[in-house]
């Protein structure tokens, strides 16, 4: 006869066993979630626009993705050190209208418009680094106030107007030049069939890549993020591996800005703005990529990658503009949900 004392030792094991097949099924969906969520996205829009998984559909999304997968890599090395860089979308607006003014209103060459909109975005990074490093104001704060003040910079150097070619000088004076054919060619040509700006996202990503994972530097930088206080006892350079990260920030933050101003061919106000909240979702998305919790420029990529498809998608469905956002933040809350929540179940039910 069996008590409930011997039912009691009969369904421990069964307990154990399928507390550990939960356990295994929620670390699966903590590695491969979202990937699981962005595979399930491109089957539906594939299933429902025969277009959308045409090759040419393909470079469109990687190169409408080209600009915030640039500036969010930027972004992933500022969250490296345990900061976080808000000044990117004002450094992209800031380096487009730099680099207009340079060819069209001064009549320079391209090449003079790339270094200065490279230094535009050095002077960035200098003024985060100033405030950050030097005066140790808070990483958000000072990037925030970095970003309002090149937000109004910007608009000071062109009197508030876009420039273009033509624009009115006052006094009857007209610009004397226009964006030079090599400039445009950064945000208008193709590579075999590859846009430019996609190449240059691809060398842009590999470069990171490799400096975050398989450098010494890179391990410098998760390891400040992790402990800063166990970092400088281990004799690693704190102030300056913070000053890096930012300086790369800002510089990322350039090259997004002259392809971008090479895609406009002229410089519009505020043109950087709304890239800040795309890099910023691209890197956080990238935290649940492969269940790595942490900024990493392989996850930010894919993040990049998923609100592109996301948006194409909804455009080929004709999904009014003003529902778009809602359905992007839904299913970017459901995804990070299923990455995140899942997580500690698992160890738990482990």
């Amino acid at each position: 006869m069996t008590t409930v004392q011997d039912q009691g030792l009969v369904s421990a094991p069964a307990a154990t066993g399928t507390a550990r097949r939960l356990g295994a099924l929620g670390g699966l969906a903590y590695r491969y979630g979202l990937l699981a969520v962005l595979l399930g996205l491109l089957v539906v829009f594939s299933l429902a626009r025969s277009r959308f998984h045409t090759w040419d559909n393909t470079l469109i999304i990687l190169q409408s993705v080209s600009i915030v997968a640039v500036v969010a890599l930027g972004v992933t090395v500022s969250m490296t050190v345990g900061g976080f860089d808000l000044s990117v979308g004002a450094n992209v607006g800031f380096v487009v209208m730099v680099t207009a003014q340079v060819m069209v209103r001064y009549n320079l060459t391209g090449a003079t418009a790339i270094l200065a909109g490279l230094a535009a975005g050095l002077l960035v990074a200098a003024v985060n680094t100033l405030l950050i490093v030097v005066a140790r104001v808070p990483d958000l704060v000072a990037s925030l106030g970095t970003m309002f003040a090149f937000q109004g910079l910007a608009l000071i150097i062109t009197s508030g107007q876009s420039v273009s070619v033509g624009m009115d000088l006052g006094g009857g004076r007209v610009a004397p030049g226009r964006y030079d054919p090599d400039f445009l060619w950064f945000g208008t040509a193709k590579v075999l069939s590859i846009p430019v700006a996609v190449l240059v996202m691809i060398v842009i990503a590999a470069v990171v890549i490799v400096f975050l994972t398989y450098s010494r530097w890179g391990r410098a930088l998760y390891a400040i993020g992790g402990n800063p206080v166990a970092a400088r006892l281990a004799g690693i350079p704190v102030n300056r591996y913070r000053a890096l990260a930012y300086v790369i920030s800002g510089l990322c933050a350039a090259c997004a800005g002259i392809l971008l101003s090479a895609r406009l061919g002229r410089g519009d106000v505020g043109a950087g703005d709304v890239y800040l909240l795309q890099a910023v979702a691209a890197t956080l998305i990238g935290f649940a990529v492969l269940g790595a919790n942490r900024p990493n420029p392989f996850g930010t990529l894919v993040g990049a990658v998923f609100l592109g498809v996301l948006i194409n998608g909804l455009t080929m469905l004709n999904v009014p503009y003003y529902t778009q956002t809602f359905v992007q933040g839904a299913l970017l809350v459901a995804a990070l949900l299923l990455s995140y929540a899942v997580a500690p179940r698992s160890r738990r039910a482990s």
